[in-house]
């Protein structure tokens, strides 16, 4: 059931891209309006995608249930409280973000984008179906952060629900989905939420193959100064001048 939630929901969702993509719905929005991909390199990234998910994600999957009911997890009535799911699910987001920077900038790491990483980045305009376009490697590293937040938080607390979890891949699906869109909209989340990372957070990664490493939020490229952004772009000018004069 899992498997199945997530290749419905997975496909599911980016259908509607591929068919903006297609028809030229929303061009105003695109990003990179210059750079749309063809039916053909979806097809192609569809297939790789969906070879990807039964060689490497359906074993993870599979794994995750008997570990999880190892720590805990409950599979039967009553289901939790819409509190509990949320709160849960919003600490699932954080944890989740913090390992994502911290590997994603890693595999950013010369020998590492060359051996792993470098095969996600062979969209410069990336699409909704390409969020997990990766090298099976790059799949497990980045995909254990989305298992194992949840299975950590059973482990310590002994509380968690198969329906929470469930709640919680279809959200991480939506966000990395949306984020490769190609897509920035003024109703776009980050617009109302100043932290959220969205489209056009991951986009300029793309674009300029630095920076923004975060999944779904922006605190950790901002602390550590890893922000590509035209304000981040400003501050660090504007640092840089101002350590000249101090010299």
């Amino acid at each position: 059931m899992s498997f199945v939630i997530h290749e419905l929901f997975y496909f599911g969702r980016s259908l509607p891209w591929i068919f903006i993509d297609s028809l030229g719905f929303f061009k105003r929005y695109k990003i990179q309006s210059s750079k749309v991909p063809s039916l053909r390199e979806q097809w192609d990234c569809a297939k790789f995608v969906l070879l990807s998910h039964f060689t490497v994600e359906l074993p993870q999957i599979w794994l995750f249930h008997p570990m999880a009911q190892f720590c805990g997890l409950s599979t039967s009535i009553p289901f939790p409280s819409p509190w509990t799911m949320t709160y849960q699910i919003a600490i699932f987001f954080v944890m989740e973000d913090t390992w994502h920077y911290f590997f994603h900038r890693a595999l950013h790491w010369g020998p590492l984008y060359k051996a792993i990483h470098k095969i996600h980045h062979q969209y410069s305009a990336p699409f909704g179906l390409a969020a997990e376009y990766a090298s099976p490697i790059e799949v497990m590293i980045l995909g254990f952060g989305t298992v194992s937040s949840p299975i950590l938080w059973c482990a310590f607390t002994g509380n968690l629900h198969i329906l929470t979890m469930y709640i919680w891949i279809v959200l991480r699906l939506s966000q990395a989905i949306d984020a490769h869109s190609g897509y920035e909209f003024p109703w776009s989340l980050h617009h109302f939420l100043p932290f959220w990372a969205g489209a056009d957070h991951h986009d300029l990664h793309h674009e300029k193959f630095i920076g923004n490493y975060s999944s779904s939020f922006r605190w950790w490229d901002y602390l550590l100064d890893t922000e590509y952004t035209p304000d981040a772009l400003k501050r660090r000018r504007g640092k840089n001048v101002k350590a000249k004069k101090t010299q």
